[in-house]
């Protein structure tokens, strides 16, 4: 930990103005800190990293200097043992006085409980939060060099229409077809990048979601699953993930990697709503050209993805709640939004029909 200020120090402690990184980061610290978060010198800011990700916290470092806000910095490895049983206190009582923080780091299994712990207090106090979970050099250079600005106009665009549509049909060449009826009651929201104090979101950005109301049909994953289940098996294209979905829940999955057909099975089966679909979204990053096997990345590339699990119900609406919730990407999306007028086709093999 350190900080602008006079801090206590009670651990060892690295301190990231010390440590070097690629300049070639600093295009994408700098989208992150002034772009998406607008950070002021007035405000405070919570970072949150572990080891593998120093050189990034780093970079992000350096331009909160640039600005002059009062920082705190956590190497989670020096102050709790990983995996992380839940956030570490003195992580948690510091974002208590912040107005933004700032999460880059390389996730372990079973650590979603402590990102909950996290998101808690972002939520309950309106903070703005940057979570680049699994953040890596390839995403610094590519995904967070995008024009965050546009991204936003077109996550506007596409929010307008979904937010009147009643349901949404999509289809790929892999062999998805599904169907998403959706639920008035239930909010839709873009996370394109510009982070506000009402929804905390993913850097990079780039995707608007809501939690369905019934999904039914067939997603094919020849892209990316999430969680860390993405680290250990990749890209997709070769050994898609197949899953059956029945009234919002997972009925089969089935894969030429069995390996990767347990794992998966098993995480979707945590607890009594691990299966049920509580995510439904569109990728919005134009600025992303291809999946690169980083489901923070991905899960923005222009398509649909869905995630089985919590449904961000402080957000959307929903009443239900998971303890887990992994995403599912798949690769060239056709897209119709349905309504009392008919369908609008907004997609056709991963392009987009509309314009900002």
């Amino acid at each position: 930990m350190q900080s602008t200020e006079e801090t206590s120090k009670s651990v060892e402690i690295t301190d990231l103005r010390t440590v070097a990184f690629p300049p070639e980061f600093s295009e994408g610290a700098r989208n992150a800190v002034t772009t998406c978060l607008r950070i002021s010198p007035a405000e405070k800011v919570t970072v949150i990293t572990d080891e593998r990700c120093l050189t990034i916290a780093a970079s992000l470092v350096a331009e909160l200097a640039k600005i002059g806000c009062a920082w705190n910095a956590f190497v989670l490895e020096e102050v709790a043992e990983r995996p992380l049983n839940g956030m570490p206190q003195v992580v948690l009582d510091d974002m208590e006085t912040s107005q933004v923080s700032i999460f880059a780091v390389q996730v372990q299994p079973n650590e979603l409980r402590s990102r909950m712990d996290m998101t808690d207090v972002v939520n309950r106090r309106h903070m703005r939060h940057a979570h680049m979970v699994n953040i890596t050099p390839e995403v610094m250079v590519e995904g967070m060099r995008a024009d965050f600005n546009a991204v936003d106009r077109l996550s506007q665009v596409v929010l307008d229409k979904v937010r009147q549509a009643t349901y949404v049909r999509a289809t790929t060449p892999a062999g998805t077809d599904i169907r998403a009826e959706l639920n008035p009651a239930y909010k839709w929201f873009k996370t394109s990048g510009i982070i506000s104090p009402e929804k905390w979101g993913n850097l990079p950005g780039g995707e608007c979601f809501t939690a369905p109301g019934e999904v039914n049909g067939v997603f094919v994953v020849d892209g990316v699953v999430g969680d860390f289940l993405c680290a250990r098996y990749g890209i997709l294209r070769e050994t898609p993930l197949t899953i059956q979905i029945v009234r919002n829940r997972m009925t089969s999955v089935s894969s030429d990697n069995k390996q990767l057909e347990k794992e998966f099975w098993s995480y979707t089966h945590t607890d009594e709503n691990s299966d049920r679909v509580g995510e439904f979204a569109i990728g919005t990053n134009i600025g992303v050209s291809r999946v690169i096997g980083n489901i923070l990345q991905d899960e923005k590339f222009p398509g649909i993805h869905i995630a089985f699990g919590d449904p961000y119900g402080a957000h959307t609406g929903a009443q239900w709640k998971s303890t887990t919730h992994i995403d599912v990407v798949g690769l060239s999306f056709n897209i119709w939004l349905g309504g009392p007028e008919g369908e609008e086709q907004i997609m056709c093999e991963g392009k987009f029909l509309i314009e900002a």
